[in-house]
This record gives C-alpha cells, sequence and structure tokens, in this order.
C-alpha cells in the first residue's frame, strides 16, 4: 500500500472531551511529559526533559509568533461579521505588512459571509486617549477565502499595533471557550519573536527559562526557524484516503546559519515539534532542487504535498543541506523564505529529525499521521499509555519526547 492509500480511519482512537485540557497547567514546565524510547514508554515531568537529550545534540525550535488574528466587527444591522486573518496579500509579506501605515489587504476566512454584501464595515478602541478606527472591505474571493482591504486611522500607526489593539488571539476552536486575558500570555512560547502565526507551536509551550537554562548548561545546542502556523493546522482530515487530502501550505524562514548548524551536527536534529519537523525535513527537496538547478529562483523553491513520494531521492542529506548554502551564498541570502505543503505519513523517510517533543494531537489529523511515521507506526501504543495514564491531549496539554530507535 502506498502512502497516499493510506485510510485515515485506520488513526482514530477514542478522545472524550475531558481529555482536552482547556487551560494550561499553573507552570509550564510541570506538564506530565511521556517518554517513548525505541517502544518502552514511561512518565515523568517536563522540567526533566534535558535528562534525554544527549550532551551536543541540537535542538530546533520553532520562534513563530500568534497574532491577534481574530477581527470582530458589526453591521448596522446588528450582524456580527468575523473577519480571521490567514496570510498577507498585499504587502505578500509578513515583515511588510505589520510594518505597513494606513492600509494593507489580507486573505482572510469569513464568519457569517453571506451577510457581508461589500459594504466597508468599521471598529473603533480606545487607547491612551486616542481613538483608533479600523475600516474592512471585501474585494475578492479567492477559494473559500476572501481578500479584505484593512484601512485605519491614525494612518501612522503600524498594523502590527493595529491588531494588538483591536484584534482577539485565537485560541483553537477545539477549546469550546472564549479567548482570556491569561491566553494572551500561555499561548504563547517564551521564546516567540516573529509574528504571523494564528496558531502556537504547542510543543514550545512547555518550555521555561529554567528548562532552556538547564539544556545549555548540559551542552546541548540550540536553533530557530520559523513557520508560521497557519488555521489549516486545525482542518480535518475529510477524505477517506489520503492521497485525497490537500494540504494546507505555510511560510517558513531558515537562516543560513541554522543550516549551518545541522551540518555541523551531523545532519541530525532534535525537533520541538511537527512545525519545526515540516520546516527542518523541507529543506531536504529544496536542497534536492537546487542541487539539480542551481539557477533556481527563492519562488521556485517552494515545497510540494508529495514531494517526497514522487519519486526516489539519491541526493545525501549533508549534499542537500550544502547546495542550499552554496545558493544562498550566490544569491547574498542570509534567511531563505519560502513556503511548505509536505505531508509526513507512513512511508515518509525522515531525513534530518532523529527526535521529537510533541503534543498529543487530534484523532484522523495529520499530525497523527507525521507521529505514526516517526515512531515506524507505533502511535497507537503511545496514546493508549497517554489515555490510561491521565495525559492531557491537545495544544494545552502535555508533552512526550519520541525517540525512535537507539542511537
Amino acid at each position: 500500500m502506498t502512502t497516499r492509500d493510506i485510510n485515515i480511519s485506520e488513526y482514530d482512537y477514542p478522545l472524550p472531551d475531558e481529555r482536552i485540557a482547556k487551560y494550561p497547567v499553573s507552570e509550564r514546565d510541570t506538564s506530565k511529559l511521556l517518554v517513548y524510547d525505541g517502544g518502552s514508554i514511561s512518565t515523568d515531568v517536563f522540567r526533566h526533559v534535558s535528562g534525554y537529550i544527549p550532551a551536543g545534540s541540537l535542538m530546533v525550535f520553532n520562534n513563530a509568533k500568534v497574532i491577534q488574528a481574530r477581527m470582530h466587527f458589526r453591521k448596522a444591522t446588528g450582524a456580527r461579521i468575523e473577519v480571521f486573518l490567514l496570510e498577507p496579500y498585499l504587502p505578500a509579506d509578513y515583515e511588510s505588512i505589520f510594518q505597513a501605515k494606513g492600509t494593507c489587504s489580507w486573505l482572510c476566512l469569513v464568519g457569517n459571509l453571506k451577510k457581508w454584501k461589500g459594504e466597508t464595515l468599521s471598529l473603533s478602541v480606545k487607547s491612551n486617549g486616542q481613538e483608533i478606527v479600523v475600516e474592512a472591505t471585501p474585494k475578492q474571493r479567492v477559494g473559500t477565502s476572501v481578500v479584505v482591504e484593512f484601512n485605519w486611522n491614525p494612518d501612522d500607526m503600524v498594523f502590527a499595533d493595529i491588531i494588538d489593539l483591536t484584534g482577539e488571539l485565537p485560541i483553537p476552536p477545539y477549546l469550546n471557550r472564549q479567548t482570556e486575558e491569561g491566553d494572551k500570555t500561555t499561548y504563547q512560547t517564551v521564546y516567540s519573536k516573529i509574528k504571523g502565526s494564528v496558531a502556537a507551536p504547542t510543543a514550545g509551550l512547555h518550555f521555561t527559562e529554567r528548562v532552556l537554562n538547564d539544556i545549555r548548561s548540559k551542552g546541548i545546542d540550540t536553533t530557530e526557524i520559523t513557520l508560521h502556523v497557519g488555521a489549516g493546522t486545525f482542518r480535518p482530515v475529510k477524505s477517506e484516503k489520503i492521497g485525497e487530502h490537500d494540504m494546507h501550505s505555510e511560510a517558513f524562514a531558515v537562516s543560513k546559519q541554522t543550516i549551518e548548524e545541522i551540518l555541523r551536527h551531523n545532519c541530525s536534529v532534535v525537533a520541538v515539534g511537527t512545525t519545526s519537523v515540516r520546516t527542518i525535513e523541507s529543506l531536504y527537496y529544496i536542497g534536492v532542487m537546487l542541487s539539480e538547478n542551481p539557477l533556481l529562483e527563492e519562488e521556485d523553491v517552494a515545497v510540494e504535498q508529495w514531494q517526497p513520494y514522487d519519486r526516489e531521492y539519491t541526493i545525501d542529506e549533508k549534499s542537500a543541506l550544502e547546495a542550499i548554502v552554496a545558493w544562498m551564498n550566490r544569491h547574498q541570502l542570509e534567511v531563505i523564505n519560502t513556503t511548505t505543503r509536505i505531508i509526513i505519513a507512513p512511508g515518509y523517510r525522515f531525513h534530518y529529525v532523529k527526535r521529537l517533543i510533541t503534543n498529543f494531537h487530534q484523532p484522523q489529523s495529520t499530525l497523527l499521521l507525521l507521529i505514526s511515521a516517526f515512531v515506524g507506526g507505533d502511535w497507537r501504543s503511545i496514546y493508549t499509555y497517554a489515555l490510561d495514564n491521565d495525559f492531557r491531549f491537545l495544544s494545552y496539554g502535555d508533552s512526550s519526547i519520541l525517540m525512535p530507535c537507539d542511537e
């Protein structure tokens, strides 16, 4: 059976609502840690995670920061219109759009779209005695999304500040509650830096400065990538076979320094979260493309959904990364910015990720497929153990460190 023929119903498990963590534990690093070591499973506390990572390892963190992407407008009739920012449209890159003044456009999901007939809607808030007014106008449909143009006053404010003042942090829908003030802190990692995500890279929520200091004191190296987590991360697989599922695209950025660090660590990393996995593993296929066609431009090196499965690859991991570094040097780039739609499922061969820190994911999700691929199909024993031993699930839940085999 090929990867495309996998039936998603085989990746189901019972998840009672009471096992979904509605709130985080009071101290991030006191969450439970499931330890999967070559098939054996045990329980620890996250604070001790460094004890399962050899000195000299390289840990990769996703430093993406969640934006207040949900905006609420109201028509004159009283009808509520929710506008959910998905990705930049004009300007088309995150850095530029957050620095835009006066106007910008986003690709958005719109709640209650049928009642929005094209008129301009506005909302206003007061900050430090100053009134902030934001207007939203739908411009065009793009599939199930809408391009929405935003204009605001005072127009010398940048859009990053506008959404901080007028938007709402979009906690996951399965929490079945409203966003609370505390979520603004607890739904961000302590090392978040780069704004753009509409969902947190939740494996990182367990880390504290205490744990990070412990990691460094034990001779474990760290580096960062940025993958902007999209709303598609919550989209269920609705097709019977995953070959019919359309993966969402996510923008990511990796510095040349990080790529060189991975090379220095013999192409072996400990990934913090599935977003780090998707980013680091995507580098291999970018490296292959640049090895075979060094003249490609940055916009042409995006990774497609089925790229890992469409052919045999003979280029080794080291050469793939060296091809990226050489290409970046020729283009005088310190950071590569591109996108990935990669789907990692049973049948995938991992190139760089040797250990994985991750939370517990939804039934019949692409993230559960990734976990299964990483542990050689042994996902069910991990999830059965977690359910039997009172682990908390999903974004605010407990964590695990997966070590598929002895190194």
